[in-house]
């Protein structure tokens, strides 16, 4: 690599020690932040560094100061010699993607290595609510069985389940509940039809999906266009019978309407991996249901997808650093005005606009 300055790498956490262990420290200076501490103190780092890898702020959330470190606009115009910011996960809301954009920063996620632990924990609430194996477990450790049959199940063979948002993490999650018999209904806007019929779903608008699934999943990014897409009548849209599922973020649905839905049996119940705050805190009102089934954002928290992620998170850190394509590069509009950025920074270009034709969807 040829280049006249060596790479300064911030990072918040890695998910696996293995990424360090990819990362050459002779050609990458990695600087460890401490969100522990005062934010002042980390500025300095911040201030230095082309790259940024940016935590959730589910594991950060208590610490003194973990939410100066938002990538937001005020951020990116504090660190001027920024180039590129990461996530840690298929989530981004900690980035402002748009002023990172202005700003001329690359900025990417890690979707996909974690895709088949977040389906198949979906996958998981889905038969522990329709089997009730959480409220049978609560009620005999409570003592208070009573008539076995009130705990009577149902079962996914037959059932509709619906998918909103049809990533990586959506697809494998259709892919997972054919083999059930199911029929698998898909809302996405940004997914062609064909695309979702190619991969064993139906394409079909919000509100008939929640008027005829069984189970709605929630599996989307947090955008501005996401947020609060569930709400009050979407919840009232939904079948009496139907759960409500979400390993996306807490955000993309209002918690009051979703708790108002359960305790009022207008919906049957709810598999929740997150939260508006996280972790969510004991006396949350949702926790005091025995129709809800709760996971503190553990779904994409595997031994096998943590390391994956942290191998793909040191790799696309690499191909940046290295003048590539970043392989989950999520604006790549800034391609031309980050290429001269770069090149003033490391004295050589990255690929030319035409690489981004390879980019993997």
């Amino acid at each position: 690599m040829s280049r006249s300055a060596r790479p300064r790498l911030v990072v918040e956490r890695w998910t696996h020690p293995v990424a360090a262990e990819i990362l050459d420290a002779n050609e990458i200076e990695l600087i460890p932040l401490d969100l522990t501490v005062g934010a002042e103190s980390n500025w300095a780092a911040m201030e230095s560094a082309q790259g940024y890898q940016a935590a959730t702020r589910t594991d950060l959330s208590r610490a003194a100061d973990g939410r100066q470190f938002l990538a937001n606009a005020e951020l990116v115009a504090r660190c001027g010699q920024l180039l590129a910011i990461c996530s840690a996960g298929a989530g981004y809301d900690v980035i402002d993607v748009e002023a990172c954009t202005r700003a001329g920063i690359v900025v990417c996620n890690n979707s996909g290595p974690g895709a088949e632990a977040v389906a198949e924990h979906a996958l998981g609430f889905m038969l522990d609510l329709a089997k009730k194996i959480t409220l049978a477990d609560r009620v005999l450790r409570r003592g208070d069985l009573g008539d076995r049959t009130a705990l009577r199940g149902s079962q996914l063979s037959g059932k509709t389940v619906g998918v909103i948002g049809m990533g990586a993490i959506g697809r494998r999650l259709i892919e997972l509940c054919v083999p059930f018999g199911m029929e698998v209904l898909v809302f996405d806007p940004y997914v062609d039809a064909e695309s979702v019929r190619t991969h064993g779903g139906a394409p079909v608008s919000l509100a008939e999906l929640l008027e005829r699934a069984d189970f709605v999943q929630v599996t989307c990014p947090l955008t501005d266009e996401t947020r609060g897409l569930i709400g009050p009548s979407e919840f009232a849209a939904m079948k009496s019978s139907a759960f409500f599922i979400t390993t996306a973020r807490g955000q993309v649905h209002d918690e009051r309407a979703l708790y108002d839905a359960l305790a009022d049996g207008r919906i049957a119940g709810a598999g929740l991996d997150v939260f508006h705050e996280e972790p969510p805190r004991a006396d949350n009102p949702l926790l005091r249901l025995d129709n809800v089934v709760a996971t503190p954002h553990t779904a994409g928290i595997t031994v096998e997808a943590v390391r994956a992620i942290a191998v793909a998170t040191a790799r696309q850190w690499k191909t940046i650093f290295e003048g590539g394509v970043p392989p989950r590069l999520l604006n790549p509009e800034v391609w031309p005005r980050y290429r001269e950025r770069f090149a003033e920074t490391f004295g050589f270009h990255p690929m030319t606009w035409d690489h981004l034709s390879t980019i993997a969807d």
